[in-house]
């Protein structure tokens, strides 16, 4: 395997910003809170972007009029988006998307669980923040048990955002964290 690169997103002046610091900074909740999908466009998918249009080998492919292979982890259980994706493949100039857990192997959630662990490495843990609004109540639960730092500062960016909410009531959209599974203490004041 090549060695992985990690990309990052960056403010106007070079410093770096999570959707975290974001929500903190602008007294509000991720985008998918309110109904939109920008959280991994702009946090995710935009640093790859990004860093890949300065990248020499890829500018070089590109200028030879030929196209990147872009491997896409979904997994046979994930067909809905495997569809929306392939949709835009025929039109993409840059890239051609492969999935390969899908099209090559068939393998679903638990096929990818079974590999992993047969190969003695450690389970991934969901690709979201901390404080995604789409985590079910168990994963809320867990977060909170297992990682009682993140859960605070997932409650604290909730509590800085609660002043100015009108269309959601928190995280979970239709009720707050902090009301549906406890109190957390620490974290940055209101705005």
């Amino acid at each position: 395997m090549p060695q992985i690169t990690v990309v990052e997103k960056y403010d106007r002046s070079g410093h770096r910003l999570t959707l975290e610091m974001e929500c903190l900074r602008s007294c509000t909740l991720p985008s998918i809170a309110y109904g939109h999908k920008r959280c991994s466009q702009k946090h995710k998918i935009g640093p790859q972007e990004k860093f890949c249009n300065h990248y020499p080998p890829c500018r070089a492919v590109w200028a030879r009029g030929e196209k990147i292979t872009r491997f896409l982890g979904y997994d046979a259980g994930e067909m809905r988006r495997y569809e929306h994706s392939k949709k835009f493949n025929d039109t993409d100039k840059k890239y051609i998307n492969r999935y390969p857990l899908i099209e090559d192997w068939g393998w679903d959630r638990s096929d990818c669980v079974r590999e992993i662990l047969a190969a003695g490495l450690p389970l991934p843990g969901k690709s979201s923040c901390f404080f995604c609004p789409s985590m079910k109540q168990p994963e809320i639960l867990a977060l909170k048990e297992q990682y009682p730092d993140l859960y605070r500062r997932a409650v604290a960016l909730e509590d800085r955002a609660m002043p100015h909410l009108t269309s959601v009531k928190g995280l979970g959209r239709s009720y707050a964290w902090r009301e549906r599974f406890g109190t957390a203490e620490g974290g940055p004041g209101p705005c």
